[in-house]
């Protein structure tokens, strides 16, 4: 059986939202890891970056180097693997399952919050989602990799017939920025020709750093594991201090009102990208129209949704996604596996089960294994002698609060 959600029939409109929930709350990091130059998995922080931009680099070709461009095929479907290796080596650490309703990439709860604002012919994410028994209260969800491939030719098939620039040339542009306003290191610790090099380093974007947090929607807890591109300053001593991340943008510079128009849409994402993850400014490469960089302005994620003039609404966007994972969480019981789609010209989200049983490799052996474990099975007791422990105590203080 189907289930439904309708989009257009749910009462959202640009700027006519009813506000259904506060903007949501983002947890402090818990974890993260890094792909080092060679993209292989690393536990650990190897893989940060710092901000600096060289206001000497305005001016700079952001095509230069496209040549010798060390690209990550992502040709092959990485799923879920890094996220839930670093959920089975926090949940060693620290002695307790991961408390979370959903879990999943950033990038896929970005497509769920700007549903309300897509073009209705566009065939949006189809995510598979998979369910564990009924002892666990987590759903883990991918994009489904054939999909996003197919998504990807015709939308560069798209941009071949538009214009003079290749669309690997212009996604090149993007690394190319975020190498030159980043250091492997603090800009005090950095030497002058580190620097000034960049724009002559090779760009990759292999290596990342990737931040692990939970971020709270309504009564949902979501864990969400995003790439970030650089650090403002340093990581705060305090661990429930906010971390200072940036976020790196590239965007046409704007001449025309259709250029404006193609930003305010942008920002909308720059905006649901960097909440969701904690990440407190976003940084912009204003190019020309040949790939060059014209300026860099630098924006707090708090302000986005207050540039004028724009076309979306963030609590529309908010009030959404959040009427959207009540009612997909009240859909999705049980084990097995499921799928959420979108189809082209469809005015529902539809979601349905695919097989009641296996995982659909969105789970790894090795986190299957762990779930299964005996450590596991003795750590879900202890929790439960807590909880328990917990209700016979306020049942306690109750007891004596009771006149006699």
């Amino acid at each position: 059986m189907t289930a439904r959600f309708p989009i257009r029939s749910s009462g959202y409109r640009p700027g006519g939202g009813r506000r259904l929930v506060t903007r949501p709350q983002y947890d402090q990091e818990f974890a993260c890891f890094s792909y080092n130059d060679d993209h292989e998995f690393r536990q650990d922080a190897s893989s940060l970056r710092w901000y600096y931009h060289n206001p000497m680099d305005i001016g700079a070709d952001l095509s230069a180097g496209f040549e010798r461009f060390d690209k990550h095929d992502d040709s092959e479907a990485d799923h879920l693997t890094s996220l839930l290796k670093t959920i089975i080596d926090w949940e060693k650490r620290e002695g307790k399952r991961l408390d979370a309703h959903l879990v999943t990439w950033r990038g896929m709860m970005t497509k769920v919050r700007d549903e309300c604002y897509r073009v209705p012919i566009m065939l949006q994410n189809v995510p598979t989602i998979e369910q564990e028994p009924s002892n666990s209260s987590n759903s883990f969800i991918e994009e489904n990799h054939e999909f996003r491939m197919e998504s990807k030719r015709q939308q560069q098939a798209q941009q071949r017939r538009r214009g003079r620039f290749t669309p690997e040339q212009m996604t090149f542009w993007g690394y190319k920025f975020e190498t030159l306003c980043t250091l492997p290191k603090p800009w005090a610790e950095a030497t002058r020709t580190e620097i000034e090099s960049r724009p002559e380093d090779v760009v990759s974007n292999k290596a990342q750093y990737c931040s692990v947090a939970i971020t709270h929607l309504g009564p949902t807890k979501m864990c969400l594991a995003g790439e970030i591109d650089a650090l403002w300053g340093s990581k705060p001593d305090d661990p429930l201090a906010p971390i200072d991340w940036v976020e790196l943008k590239t965007t046409a510079d704007i001449q025309s009102e259709r250029d404006r128009d193609f930003f305010n849409n942008k920002v909308m994402r720059f905006w649901i990208q960097s909440f969701l993850i904690g990440v407190s400014r976003v940084v912009v490469g204003f190019r020309s129209h040949d790939g060059r960089l014209v300026r860099v302005e630098e924006m707090h994620t708090a302000d986005l949704p207050s540039v004028r003039p724009r076309n979306w609404d963030a609590d529309v966007c908010v009030d959404f996604a959040f009427e959207f994972l009540e009612w997909l969480k009240g859909v999705i019981r049980g084990g097995g596996v499921w799928r959420i789609r979108r189809e082209a010209g469809g005015r529902d989200v539809e979601v349905f089960k695919l097989t009641d049983h296996g995982h659909g490799e969105v789970l790894s052996d090795e986190f299957i294994e762990w779930r299964n474990s005996d450590a596991m099975k003795a750590i879900d007791e202890q929790a439960l002698q807590r909880a328990q422990q917990a209700q016979q105590a306020q049942q306690a203080q109750r007891a004596q609060q009771q006149p006699s």
